[in-house]
């Protein structure tokens, strides 16, 4: 019992200690609260120096968005069918016109085989009815002919009144077979035309087997693996088209008035380590009643790096406040404590601050300044210290 009484006594000593050695190192000699005794040298007479000053800042709103293409294409298939080739992959650059997917063509190739047999029917059909008009227009025009020889016959008395109805029989039966046999030749025409637009209609659907690039551009996801069934309405691919990248952020509702279309503003892309200036391009006129912010589209410029679903943040100012600056450099830390070199008429004065936000190579002090001092920022011979 009486050695843990030592051991506390030893320890409790030893933290006093620490404390009183971190005090003198910070100061060298008795620091009050906030402000530390002048420290009076001649070298740091000469020091650099910089002045406090109350400046109007400007505050930015964040608005939090994704980095999104601005042309991007769902491509999906025409036809159904099981998938037999994909010949890209996502991050794959390809050029208008290239074949991307090839779909199962078995079924749709038999259909248009089965297209073509009809339309040689239908054509061969074509060519009897035709000849069918012309025996009947040869028979008609011979009938005719009778009718009318039989007909003078009769008006002369060499013909008998019975001559003369056989012959009229006869021009009506050859007559009605004429108009028959060109009803059937129009018939068998529209069954040409028919079977030529269905065998059209299959070229086409077979040509929808290979799905083919719309425009330049790059591969973002691809969808399907083959084996698996394509359909219409089902996306295969998803194309990134040239056009250049955007970013869609959400700014909160109150702030509609502080961004308008053709507006620059700065973009902060942490993933690429860079802030950019961008372009809106569009303001989506809604506001999302459960999130209480409407959509903004901002243009990016080429960066390198920088891929759709990235994310970003649209700096949208809102206000204008009054900041006491500093240098950073003029900032010295030790641990979390913040202090700085004020000159006074005695001399410099080390001083507690709390700093804010940074603007450039300047901080904002919160408190222990008033906007009016002059600071120390370098000591000679000390580099940045």
């Amino acid at each position: 019992m009486k050695k843990k009484h030592i051991y506390m006594s030893m320890g409790a000593g030893l933290a006093a200690a620490g404390v009183v050695l971190l005090i003198w190192l910070l100061s060298g000699d008795k620091i009050g609260p906030g402000i530390v005794a002048p420290k009076k040298t001649a070298a740091v007479a000469e020091a650099a120096t910089a002045q406090a000053s109350l400046t109007t800042v400007t505050e930015w709103y964040e608005a939090v968005g994704t980095v999104a293409a601005k042309n991007q294409a769902r491509i999906e298939p025409r036809v159904a069918g099981p998938v037999m080739e994909v010949r890209v992959k996502a991050g794959d650059h390809v050029k208008k016109g290239d074949l991307l997917v090839r779909i199962d063509d078995d079924r749709l190739d038999s259909r248009l085989s089965q297209a073509r047999q009809q339309l040689q029917t239908a054509i061969s059909r074509r060519g009897e009815a035709a000849q069918a008009v012309n025996s009947a227009q040869a028979a008609f025009s011979r009938a005719e002919s009778d009718y009318n020889r039989i007909k003078n016959f009769y008006q002369s008395g060499a013909a008998t009144k019975q001559d003369l109805e056989a012959a009229q029989a006869g021009f009506l039966r050859a007559k009605a077979a004429l108009e028959r046999s060109r009803k059937a030749f129009s018939g068998a025409k529209s069954g040409v035309k028919l079977a030529k637009e269905m065998v059209h209609e299959a070229e086409i659907a077979l040509g929808y087997t290979g799905i083919r690039a719309p425009a330049d551009g790059r591969i973002l996801k691809r969808l399907v693996d083959p084996g698996d069934m394509a359909a219409p309405g089902k996306p295969v691919l998803i194309v990134h088209a040239a056009g250049g990248l955007q970013l869609e952020a959400n700014v909160r509702e109150g702030l509609m008035d502080a961004v308008r279309p053709g507006d620059v503003r700065n973009v902060r892309l942490s993933a690429a380590g860079t802030t950019v200036e961008a372009v809106i391009d569009e303001i989506v006129p809604s506001v999302d009643p459960r999130t209480r912010t409407f959509r903004v589209k901002a243009g990016l410029p080429e960066v390198q790096g920088v891929y759709p679903g990235m994310y970003g943040k649209l700096l949208v100012p809102y206000m204008e406040i009054q900041a006491i600056l500093i240098p950073q450099n003029a900032v010295r830390r030790v641990g979390q404590l913040e202090l700085v070199s004020v000159k006074t008429k005695d001399g410099w004065q080390r001083r507690y601050i709390k700093t804010g936000k940074v603007y450039g190579d300047q901080v904002e002090v919160l408190s222990g300044l008033s906007g009016h001092e002059t600071v120390l920022t370098q000591e000679p011979g000390n580099n940045g210290r």
